[in-house]
Order: C-alpha cells, then structure tokens, then sequence
C-alpha cells in the first residue's frame, strides 16, 4: 500500500488517464488498497487543493476530471522514455521525488501506445541502487518548508551520534559525495550548516516565514556543482 502523498498523486493520475468517463469510487478503492471512504476523502482534499474535478450521480457515475488538466501528446522515443525513468528512478531519494514519479507517468500516459510499450520493456533492463535517505514525511515537510520558505523544526543526529532539535531556515538541497543534505541557516547556531538528510529524524514545517538570505551566504559552490535546470 503506498503512502497518501503517492496515493493522492495516483488518482490524480489515474482520473487523468480515464479521461471524460471518470473512475468511481468503487474501482479507485480496488486499485489503491483503500476503503471506498478513504478514497473520498482523498479526493475531497484535491478538489480542496484546487484539482478540476466533478462528480458525475447516477448510474454508472463516478468522478471525471477536466479535460483542460492533460497533456497533449508528446513525442518521446522509448529511449527518452526510459532515460526520464532511469533518472527519477535513481533519484528517489532526491528532494520532490514523489512529483517527480507522478510527473515522468504523466508523460508516459501522453506518448503513443507502442512506444510505451517498448518503453516500459526497455525499463526491466535497467537497475539503480539507491543509497539511504530521509523518510517520506519527512521529506514532505521539508519541501514544503523550502517551497513555502518557512522555517522547519529538526530531529537531528550528527556524525557523532549527539541527538539535537533544531529551527532552520531552509535555503537549498544539495546532493554531494553521493549523499542529499539541506543547507539551512541553523537559528541554534546562528549559521549556515549542512544537514545529511539521512540522520534527520523528524521534520516539522512552521508558519514562521523566513528572511531572505541569499544563496551567496553558502559559500562557492565546487566547481563541478550546478543547479539542476536542464
């Protein structure tokens, strides 16, 4: 059973890919492992969230969501296909991984059928082994907080094992030496500090908005870092 940020993402998805006859609640369940009143409840959240979706009464019924939300068709070869899938599959534990799986099946629901096919075959040929990194929710909350930029209380271990609770101001994530860390300015103490995502425990986002602090108060980059703009 997935987890409800990945549920909701699913059946944004999967309503997308039913197109104009909708999907009940019924068979929503059935795909996602949920009760019926899970299901509406979820979808209840989205339309909250501002998804284009309406409820369809009567037989044969169910939810339908507006045709303005999809994609046009795109046209990926099956090697681009599977080269987006490698790199989402390989980041999984990468800041907005979860959007980023919701965003490549987005684009794969648009290529024409025979392309997707060989695509998904091409994608059994491809292995990644992902290191460790934070748990989901507390991932969440973390990319909310740096979206948002508002301050986020941590649960932190540090390399000597010392357990500390922390309010950062969140200013960027970045992957280094193989390992993701959020750079923050840590208002304990009063610096910018780098934090492993790993050996954080718990995230929890705050209304307390944050200074603007430029990125420039990190320090240079190394010379081989970037940003991830295409």
């Amino acid at each position: 059973m997935v987890n409800r940020t990945e549920r909701l993402h699913g059946l944004t998805e999967a309503l997308r890919r039913a197109g104009r006859h909708g999907r009940t609640s019924e068979s929503l369940a059935a795909e996602f492992e949920v009760s019926v009143r899970t299901v509406k409840r979820d979808l209840a959240a989205l339309m909250t969230q501002g998804l284009p979706m309406w409820a369809r009464t009567g037989p044969g019924g169910g939810y339908v969501l507006d045709e303005r939300t999809s994609l046009p068709p795109v046209n990926f070869s099956a090697a681009q296909a599977v080269a987006l899938c490698a790199a989402v599959a390989a980041s999984s534990g990468a800041p907005f991984a979860d959007s980023a799986r919701s965003a490549t099946r987005k684009v794969l629901d648009t290529v024409d059928p025979s392309t997707r096919a060989r695509a998904r075959s091409l994608t059994d040929r491809v292995w990644v082994d992902v290191g460790p990194g934070a748990p989901r929710r507390v991932m969440t909350a973390l990319e909310g907080a740096l979206t948002e930029q508002v301050t986020v209380n941590l649960v932190y271990e540090d390399g000597a094992g010392r357990v500390t609770r922390r309010e950062v101001e969140p200013m960027i994530f970045a992957l280094t030496g193989g390992r993701w860390y959020l750079v923050a300015w840590c208002r304990l103490r009063r610096g910018v500090r780098w934090f492993r995502l790993e050996r954080v425990s718990r995230a929890v986002a705050t209304r307390t908005a944050c200074p603007e602090r430029p990125v420039s108060a990190i320090g240079p980059p190394p010379p081989s870092a970037r940003t991830v703009e295409p």
